[in-house]
């Protein structure tokens, strides 16, 4: 149990902490889910475990956060587990943040609330996808315009460059 959870440590681009005391099984179920669909996972372990696995691991600073009854969420991609958290606890008061770590950087309730609302993994790759496509999209649109509109763009080049 101590090796599976230091290598949920070691891998892991972010890593919460959050009491979940009063939680029904249905919506530790509910949480499982939705972090299963953002590609992340939940678990829960004896603090006294997850603190001899943090031993020597980059985010050994989320070992003071282990007290109560807690549950680790966690993903490769840095910004999943926490946006799928903190919206979690946003609908249900009884799964409170504590903190976290993303690599070395230890996160309070502040940080891990800042790391949900940057862009995912995915966005910023539909982001930098679409900022590439645009300038080919925008020629492809000025040739399969009329002539006069292929006129007043090269005009209006070669304007510019005098």
């Amino acid at each position: 149990m101590v090796e599976e959870l230091g290598q949920i440590f070691e891998s892991s681009g972010v890593v919460v902490v959050a009491h979940y005391e009063g939680m029904t099984v249905a919506q530790m179920q509910d949480l499982r889910a939705k972090m299963r669909e953002a590609g992340g996972s939940v678990r829960v372990a004896k603090n006294k475990l997850a603190k001899i696995a943090l031993e020597g691991k980059a985010c050994a600073s989320i070992a003071d956060y282990l007290t109560g009854m807690t549950v680790l969420s966690y993903s490769e991609d840095p910004v999943a587990a926490a946006k799928v958290v903190d919206a979690y606890a946003k609908t249900n008061d009884k799964l409170v943040i504590l903190g976290g770590a993303m690599g070395d950087s230890a996160l309070d309730v502040a940080g891990v609330k800042a790391v949900a609302q940057m862009p995912s993994r995915e966005e910023l790759i539909a982001s930098i996808v679409g900022c590439i496509g645009a300038p080919a999209s925008n020629i492809a649109g000025a040739i399969g315009a009329p002539a006069s509109n292929i006129a007043g763009i090269l005009s209006t080049i070669e304007e510019k460059a005098a």
